[in-house]
């Protein structure tokens, strides 16, 4: 355990009021602090890569090293990237109109950080999710506190140790701890949490900080569809799907949790699912491409779900014809038809490298699908066709959209990310996380002339008749 790294009750209120203080005492860190913050901290994720990925696939039992880099090395420094680019513009304050009434007058929107951000982390994504959100903590000018997940031990520690060599405990600080230390720094009174997990945790998360009037950004998760059209090649709807469901064994809030499929392709797509999945990973169960699922319980839960779905009358096709690995926590994707919505994998987000594909008979059919369930937090089209594209788009909600791919729209710097209902709530990434983190906050300037007085009492004059009757029309 590094001294950036924390776990006891009281441990978390001292850092809080701690790293508060230090906000007070500083509450305007100037656009050369923030990058300079924003820079060493990529230059030690780099010069630490390997530290990282190792430490990540040993809490995985095997994660592959592609995998992490793909998915957690690269979106930090990109972000950092982007984010140093644009950071001099999104400070700036925005001139507004005043308007005849206010008139002498200049208003401006100054954006001024919030305080302390309380981040946190889920197991999925150790670093781009707990980073990821740090930059734009950061760059705000606010200070944080991260409570990582119990389940990557392994990875705080190289992370601890890396924010230990950059920050002090006062601006950026590691929390680890079980559910009841998850529980206690949720009840902080920060000035903003970022919560990335699942559904049922973020509505504890948001019932413990709305009892101090603590404003949440919630990234959950769901049943994000695909949507096979008519008009596409399966060959070609595969090739942008497959990577999404593959990546991280499925382990991501984005990943494909089912796909609706015209009725005669179906056993057309499970026939490519399968070509193109053992093209890319050959046998999975001994590719160090393929990773591991993160321990006993997700396994547990997943082998499960096949379980359950197979004895209520389900067909289930593995991708490469292997079995799960119990050791290695090893699972190909299993592709599964006959599904019934009282299905475990049906009712649940699966978070995992199981698929359902369900037919259909009608574009609108399928749409109706989506609407009559939870809205997700990413939908995927495979369609070239115009119409159909702008139809789902008009028709449905869901967080984010992705036509002909999966997954990539959460790596758009420029861009927000955020949920819809039970898959999340509010936005981050980019200039939308900027001002997420910031209080927009309007100034308005008046001169030596002071025109306010003219509405001053006694009411009546001949000068307010006249403003009604220029203003009340």
């Amino acid at each position: 355990m590094t001294n950036n790294t924390h776990s006891e009750s009281l441990d978390l209120n001292v850092l809080l009021a701690n790293q508060q203080q230090a906000y007070r005492a500083n509450p305007a860190a100037d656009l050369n602090s923030r990058i300079l913050a924003l820079k060493n901290l990529k230059q030690a994720v780099l010069t630490n890569q390997k530290a990282l990925t190792d430490a990540m696939a040993t809490d995985f039992g095997h994660r592959s090293e592609n995998d992490s880099i793909i998915g957690d090395i690269m979106p930090i420094a990109n972000a950092v990237n982007y984010t140093v680019k644009q950071l001099k513009k999104w400070m700036k304050p925005s001139r507004r109109h005043a308007g005849m009434l206010l008139s002498p007058a200049k208003v401006s929107v100054h954006y001024q950080p919030l305080g302390v951000v309380g981040i946190i982390v889920p197991w999925n994504f150790p670093i781009m999710l707990s980073l990821g959100p740090l930059i734009t903590a950061l760059a705000a000018g606010n200070r944080a506190m991260l409570k990582m997940s119990e389940f990557t031990p392994a990875t705080n520690k190289v992370l601890g140790e890396i924010l230990a060599g950059i920050f002090d405990t006062n601006q950026v600080a590691i929390v680890e701890g079980e559910a009841d230390v998850a529980a206690a720094f949720s009840s902080l009174p920060f000035d903003h949490i970022i919560f990335t997990g699942s559904t049922a945790v973020g509505k504890h998360v948001m019932r413990a900080a709305a009892n101090n009037l603590t404003p949440v950004t919630l990234e959950l998760g769901g049943k994000s569809p695909v949507i096979i059209a008519d008009d596409i090649d399966i060959k070609t709807a595969v090739e942008r799907m497959i990577y999404g469901k593959c990546l991280n064994a499925g382990q991501i809030c984005v990943a494909p949790d089912y796909v609706l499929c015209p009725e005669s392709k179906v056993d057309a797509f499970i026939s490519e699912y399968c070509a193109q999945f053992q093209k890319m990973y050959q046998q999975s169960n001994d590719n160090d491409d393929y990773s591991s699922i993160i321990d006993d319980r997700q396994y547990s839960r997943l082998a499960d779900w096949l379980e359950d779905a197979e004895t209520r009358g389900a067909t289930i096709v593995s991708a490469d014809g292997s079995k799960p690995d119990q050791v290695k926590r090893r699972i190909a994707t299993h592709l599964i038809t006959n599904v019934s919505d009282d299905m475990a994998l049906m009712t649940g987000e699966i978070f995992g490298p199981l698929l359902p594909v369900i037919p259909y008979q009608s574009l609108d059919s399928a749409i109706d699908y989506i609407n009559s369930r939870p809205r997700p937090l990413a939908l995927y089209l495979m369609s070239h066709n115009t119409q159909t594209q702008n139809t789902v788009l008009n028709q449905t909600h869901s967080g984010g959209v992705c036509i002909n791919e999966t997954v990539f729209h959460v790596a758009a710097d420029d861009a927000p990310f955020g949920g819809i209902g039970p898959s999340g709530m509010g936005h981050y990434h980019g200039k939308e996380g900027f001002l997420a983190l910031s209080k927009a906050k309007t100034v308005l300037k008046r001169g030596k002339t002071n025109t306010g007085k003219l509405v001053f009492p006694p009411y009546g004059t001949g000068i307010q008749k006249l403003m009604f009757k220029l203003f009340l029309r």
